[in-house]
């Protein structure tokens, strides 16, 4: 084999390991890359089990990569409706009704969807739940079936989902079965409780499991604090940094970011996240201002500390009622350009926003306020391309969180 063909095979094999990153379930949906996850399925298997312990199933129609359940650590991710906004529990009720109907044995591989909502409905009476039929009912149920669409495990054949929502018109769909029992990471009658579907299983007697926790929390958070490892972990970090590194850009492209405070894994092409942030949109926007307002208010350093259950953390603590002024000022100097459902809902504005800087490990709601990390520092705005704020100034917020996130070679080097 020569060195270009081997080259070759190897930006396939990350292409491939990539998308199954950020897509767990690849089917016809995306057929290229279906196709190079069923070319190199012998050396993906390997390669996702030997590092984190994922499972990976390939078949004809479909590929379905089986991570480890969630750490107590990690920031939660609800599916999104296609307004972009999270499902409900009442979303999640039609989801998995949808999923227990669709296998069905009078189901196959094609179905009206006036007879799915028919199963799903009496379905719902067995287990003892109320669905209304109602218009409202039916939006729930369609945002289900988008969702299950954009998996793969369902398309319109004839008609429209949309239509079927809004005016009660046929849709005929074609079901991938084969996919259907494969969406759970755990089979049910392996788990006694709801919990236990999302519990990380983990044999702590292998000497991997640190290694590969790590290595999970690396690429599945958009921000690892040093206090969430484990004595275990942050030892890794410390003694195998350059080899995780290699390992991680070789693999899929990524790149390790490690400081005192903790370390991040981020992509250069910006295609392995599902949230974008600084990104679009009222909250996004409203989000990066507040980070900002507050950095600039509390004046951080690198030796500012807060405390967080009891422990000592790096960070700032920012009071409930700074992060409310700092909202009411945001939205007096930029609410013309937001969306107007947040114009005069500062509580819907400040519950999203923070819940977004939560989800990205940025920020950690605790009682009567927020904990900044450090790594807040990383957004600091470019003071001349920003206008002026009415009450602070924005150059001492950028001089003051000079050398938060602090570099390893000032802070770590006895640890290498």
């Amino acid at each position: 084999m020569t060195v270009s063909t081997a080259s070759h095979e190897a930006a396939e094999r990350r292409t491939a390991a990539r998308a199954l990153l950020k897509t767990p379930i690849l089917t016809t949906n995306a057929p290229a890359e279906l196709t190079l996850v069923r070319r190199h399925a012998k050396t993906l298997k390997q390669l996702f089990f030997s590092r984190f312990g994922y499972n990976l199933i390939v078949e004809t129609s479909f590929a379905r990569l089986f991570k480890a359940g969630l750490d107590a650590g990690t920031p939660t991710r609800a599916a999104q409706r296609s307004t972009e906004q999270d499902f409900t529990p009442r979303h999640y009720t039609y989801l998995a009704l949808t999923c227990s109907a669709l296998l069905s044995p009078t189901v196959g591989e094609q179905v009206l969807l006036s007879a799915l909502a028919d199963q799903i409905r009496a379905d719902a009476v067995l287990a003892g739940l109320s669905l209304p039929d109602t218009i409202e009912q039916a939006r729930h149920l369609t945002q289900a079936l988008y969702l299950l669409m954009e998996w793969g495990v369902i398309s319109e054949t004839d008609g429209a989902i949309a239509s079927w929502g809004t005016r009660q018109e046929e849709c005929l769909l074609d079901v991938n079965r084969p996919l259907l029992p494969h969406l759970l990471a755990t089979t049910l009658r392996e788990a006694s409780t709801p919990g236990e579907l999302l519990t990380v299983r983990e044999d702590h007697f292998n000497p991997e499991a640190p290694r590969r926790s790590l290595r999970r929390k690396l690429v599945e958070n958009p921000l690892v604090r040093r206090e969430d490892l484990s004595e275990a972990e942050r030892d890794v970090l410390s003694r195998e940094r350059r080899d995780l590194a290699r390992r991680l850009d070789e693999d899929f492209g990524l790149i390790l970011e490690v400081r005192s405070e903790g370390a991040l894994v981020y992509d250069p092409d910006e295609e392995l996240t599902d949230v974008l942030f600084p990104g679009k949109g009222t909250v996004a926007h409203a989000a990066l201002l507040l980070l900002d307002a507050l950095t600039d208010t509390l004046r951080p350093t690198a030796e500012s500390r807060a405390q967080l259950d009891g422990a000592d953390v790096p960070g700032v603590f920012a009071p409930s009622e700074t992060v409310w002024e700092e909202m009411l000022l945001i939205i007096e100097q930029y609410g013309s350009a937001f969306a107007e459902r947040y114009k005069h809902a500062p509580d819907t504005l400040i519950d999203e926003a923070v819940s977004l800087l939560n989800s990205l490990s940025l920020t950690r709601s605790v009682k009567d306020g927020l904990i900044l990390h450090p790594a807040c520092a990383r957004y600091r705005p470019e003071p001349q391309k920003l206008p002026s704020r009415p009450r602070h100034v924005v150059d001492h917020a950028a001089d003051s969180l000079d050398g938060l996130f602090t570099d390893p070679d000032s802070s770590e080097q006895g640890e290498r």
